[in-house]
């Protein structure tokens, strides 16, 4: 695959070569429709409403909610679902996935980020995600494809990209950037889930020493990531630096895998986890400390 889109809209090259631009997609989308395993174009959202509605020609729908989730856990996909999830819809282990999704992307990171933790060398992120490219008015159709079947392995699991409680718990005590992507309100403990969301936890506020940076100021207006230099000030200003040992969190780990996207591929920091269990799992533990109230930084 040739090189996609390793610069920002400013011209500044990040970090890594992870970002492809709607232009980049747009002039591909009749490679993208055959059954050729070289590229694949997969939208993830929540559920498939938004995908069954019109998804970009050629591109494979993955829900969320019931695909790339343990259905009695809550957690992570087993390899071996993992696995047949990806051949069924035509992708093996050397395809190049390219993935966007509706909400900025969350849902879509999420699956960049399981890709990564699954050891998928050759993944990208469509910047801007399903918004951005229906705003700029570009094609959609509700035409599924089906593609061949092809053979995948999971060649991980990488925990270096994945943070658990342990892990959270161990950080309270060492010199560890704790990053909590919610909103202030979820943050300062007077809100237990955005609106509409189903999971949610007993106990609100954060971890002790997390700062506040939320989701959204990764991205500009237009829902495409800001330039590097913004993106460094933006955790700069929050004592976040590369030198730092990072986990971030939300409330499921869908919105902080678009901020440990930001940090570890985009800006490049080498030691950012995503801790996937996030509040609702911190927040339902007994006896572990939570702070509320407004970030200090700010």
């Amino acid at each position: 695959m040739a090189r996609a889109l390793d610069r920002d809209a400013d011209g500044t090259p990040y970090a890594n070569d992870v970002l492809v631009s709607p232009e980049w997609v747009a002039e591909r989308l009749d490679a993208l429709r055959t059954d050729d395993p070289a590229t694949r174009l997969v939208e993830v959202d929540l559920n498939t409403d938004f995908y069954d509605d019109g998804h970009i020609p050629g591109a494979v729908g993955f829900d969320w909610g019931t695909q790339l989730r343990h259905e009695q856990r809550c957690g992570l996909p087993e390899p071996d679902t993992f696995e047949r999830l990806l051949g069924t819809h035509g992708i093996g282990t050397d395809t190049t996935v390219v993935v966007y999704g509706d909400n900025s992307n969350w849902f879509a990171a999420h699956f960049y980020w399981l890709l990564s933790y699954y050891g998928h060398a050759d993944a990208y992120l469509l910047d801007g995600g399903r918004e951005h490219w229906i705003e700029s008015g570009r094609p959609t159709t509700t035409a599924v494809p089906t593609f061949t079947r092809r053979s995948y392995t999971v060649s991980g699991p990488f925990d270096r990209v994945r943070a658990y409680r342990e892990d959270v718990e161990r950080a309270l005590d060492r010199p560890t950037a704790l990053v909590d992507v919610r909103l202030p309100e979820e943050y300062g403990g007077s809100l237990l889930a955005p609106p509409g969301m189903v999971e949610s936890a007993r106990r609100g506020g954060h971890v002790p020493g997390a700062v506040n940076v939320v989701w959204s100021a990764n991205l500009r207006p237009d829902g495409r990531f800001k330039s590097r230099d913004d993106l460094e000030a933006l955790y700069r200003s929050h004592g976040v630096t590369p030198d730092d040992d990072v986990i971030v969190y939300c409330r499921i780990g869908e919105r902080s895998s678009l901020t440990w996207f930001a940090l570890s591929e985009l800006l490049g920091y080498p030691g950012v986890r995503n801790y996937d269990g996030s509040w609702t799992e911190w927040g339902n533990m007994v006896a572990v400390p939570i702070a509320t109230g407004s970030d200090p930084s700010e």
